[in-house]
């Protein structure tokens, strides 16, 4: 089975699919990995590494489309790479589903079995397998240190000679894989930390890292079966504004983890929560690609209010350390690859009835299979 890596083309993007470790892992498996040259140069790796690994580099990399068995990526593909897929290819890559009914039926029309990695099921066989919440978790931290660098004050507390410095407060909206990160990683920096969700069940989760959960009587809440919260009402949602205007004021940096997948991220910190807070004030949205939690923000940029709160918008926090964010995305790509490996036949089994399966495969023999997406073809 031939596996194809090709260099991400997408701006800005620092993140590669695969690493020296993990193509030593599918080479050991009997895959022959073929690599575009210069892929792992903007996360650390070189490709004599990937040559050492037991990969080849591909002398043609659009010939190489053609003729692998599996292309592994993480953007989604472009129009001319789909063109070069060949009949019956595995590709597997972040796919942004709700958001690209075009590229899905140009991979069905195309013959591809496409993966969307987002879609894999939040289950425990899956864990290792799950990009959002290995990509989440990094995201949670580089939130937390752009804040710091951003804010012109240290987070700890000291007590010196020259008299006491209090600790920084941080407040954290959302207590999911990226808020939880968040706030360990702002005690770990001697902040004291608060902390906001809708689930009232992550209550403990947020105690157990030395922060306060901030609680707002919302009524009846829950969450998906793939861990999300679920969207708020109209009243709820303005509940939680209310609760959130004080917790804001009182913080010196703010991180919000809001987003909702497949929907745009609900709209938290608003013009009025942010006139209340302090000149000087950091505000880290991790949902400015899908919208924004916060009124005003940019994607990839920093506004600053007229009162001097700065706001700051990215729309990918892991890929400002992209050593390991490969390192994390590779591993769990490799863990799917190979839940799926047939070692006598040596390829892939793509078992339509696998409960993982049937959670990410979006097209598969010219056609949508996906449930969520197929009754709109």
């Amino acid at each position: 089975m031939k596996l194809f890596v090709p260099r991400e083309v997408e701006q800005g993007e620092s993140r590669v699919a695969m690493t020296p470790t993990s193509a030593q892992r599918l080479v050991g498996l009997g895959v022959e990995v073929i690599l575009e040259s210069g892929l792992g140069l903007a996360s650390g790796h070189l490709d004599a590494e990937y040559v050492e690994a037991g990969a080849t580099i591909a002398v043609d990399a659009l010939a190489a489309f053609g003729e692998s068995d599996v292309v592994v990526r993480v953007r989604k593909p472009s129009e001319e790479t789909i063109a070069n897929l060949s009949q019956g290819c595995v590709h597997v890559s972040f796919l942004d589903p709700f958001k690209e009914r075009d590229l899905i039926d140009r991979l069905a029309l195309a013959g591809v079995s496409a993966v969307s990695l987002e879609m894999i099921p939040r289950t425990t066989l899956a864990q290792k397998m799950d990009v959002l919440s290995s990509q989440a978790n990094l995201s949670g931290y580089q939130a937390v240190i752009l804040g710091a660098e951003r804010f012109e004050r240290i987070l700890p507390m000291m007590m010196t000679p020259a008299g006491t410095i209090s600790p920084a407060r941080v407040f954290v909206i959302g207590v999911g894989v990226a808020g939880l990160q968040a706030i360990a990683t702002a005690k770990r920096l001697g902040s004291r930390v608060e902390a906001f969700d809708t689930r009232s069940v992550v209550e403990e989760q947020v105690k157990s890292l030395g922060a306060k959960f901030i609680k707002v009587d919302l009524g009846e809440t829950g969450q998906t079966d793939q861990g999300y919260a679920e969207e708020l009402t109209p009243e709820q949602m303005e509940k939680q504004r209310e609760a959130m205007a004080k917790a804001c004021a009182r913080a010196d940096i703010v991180i919000t983890t809001a987003k909702l997948f497949g929907r745009p991220a609900p709209r938290i910190v608003t013009k009025e929560i942010l006139d209340q807070m302090a000149s000087g004030s950091i505000v880290v949205d991790l949902a400015a690609e899908t919208g924004g939690n916060v009124e005003g923000v940019k994607v990839d940029g920093e506004v600053v209010t007229e009162n001097g709160v700065r706001i700051i918008g990215h729309g990918c926090l892991e890929g400002m350390v992209p050593r390991h964010a490969s390192q994390m995305f590779a591993a769990n790509v490799t863990a799917f690859l190979e839940h799926f490996w047939d070692a006598e036949e040596k390829a892939l089994r793509l078992d339509l009835e696998d409960e993982i399966l049937k959670g990410c495969l979006i097209t598969h023999d010219g056609s949508v299979i996906h449930e969520r997406f197929k009754e709109n073809t």
